[in-house]
């Protein structure tokens, strides 16, 4: 037995003792920190970390944005947190190198935390049927073409019928697009603010915004910069239906299906943007066998 197919079954064997004891982000980390999820984090060191940074402005569109993601290497693992472009300095990645997992849960920085969470995780409950994920294939396609595809495999998700409306916490121009292709009604949030494609108000407020509406599409860059719990309180109090698509911790949000939230379209690296070939999203549902541990 290799190393690693060791630390994944010692995942799935710990996993479900713990089950439980997982409501929470803070619980998740809790019990990683423990081990009872899966190998010592303190025995298992980051290879390789990397920023990944991007500026897209899609044909037809007329706007555009830029992202920057951290990522860590765990074994053949890698875990991912998207940062506000600029924000994390060399240094904050070269520190990364070489440090165990535990040490990086405790790391100043939020992003560096969820990062190695994220790369701990991918590392024991890969996305596979086993861990309860359906793969989502993507074709191949030009950058355009390869949004709309993934914004049909999170709207897929929704499962609400036409008429609804969703807030929709970080805004993705083909997002809206596939929602208003279904007839369903949308409030767009995002920290920064502004306007859509449409020239629609951003709000910024998110749980003001959720008051109004009928469910939740949230960004997993939410982990990031701390705004995911007070969502997912939200959505189990109300009862709403929290929708997420991740890059950022897309092996940390599936952990706490049936906990408010409800699915999750993961998406680990590489992402979508990154090449034009095909590649493959991950599904995850609450309400189907093998979707909620």
């Amino acid at each position: 037995m290799t190393a690693a197919t060791s630390d994944i079954s010692a995942g799935k064997a710990a996993w479900a003792p713990s089950a439980a004891r997982v409501r929470t982000y803070d619980n998740l980390v809790a019990c990683v920190r423990a081990g009872e999820l899966g190998p010592d984090p303190r025995t298992r060191r980051i290879a390789v970390a990397f920023t990944t940074r991007q500026a897209v402005r899609h044909d037809g569109r007329g706007t555009g944005y830029r992202n920057e993601v951290l990522s860590l290497r765990l074994a053949g693992a890698v875990g991912s947190c998207a940062v506000e472009p600029g924000a994390l300095s060399d240094s904050a990645v070269e520190e990364c190198v070489g440090a165990d997992v535990a040490e990086l849960l405790d790391h100043p920085l939020l992003p560096v935390r969820v990062a190695a969470l994220d790369a701990y995780l991918m590392h024991v409950t890969p996305h596979t049927p086993e861990h309860g994920a359906r793969p989502v294939p993507l074709p191949a396609g030009t950058s355009l073409e390869k949004s709309r595809a993934r914004a049909r495999a999170v709207v897929e998700l929704l499962d609400l019928p036409p008429g609804a409306t969703v807030l929709v916490v970080g805004v993705v121009n083909s997002l809206l697009e596939a929602l208003r292709s279904h007839g369903i009604g949308y409030v767009p949030c995002d920290l920064k603010g502004g306007v859509t494609e449409w020239d629609e108000p951003v709000v910024t407020d998110a749980l003001a915004a959720a008051a109004r509406c009928d469910a939740l599409l949230v960004s997993g860059m939410t982990l990031g910069n701390g705004t995911f719990e007070p969502l997912r309180e939200h959505a189990l109090r109300h009862g709403k239906r929290l929708v997420l698509f991740a890059q950022t911790g897309s092996a940390v949000l599936p952990r706490l299906l049936g906990h408010g939230v409800s699915a999750v379209c993961a998406e680990p690296y590489p992402f979508f943007w990154l090449d034009g070939g095909p590649g493959t999203v991950h599904h995850y549902r609450a309400d189907r066998p093998g979707g909620a541990r």
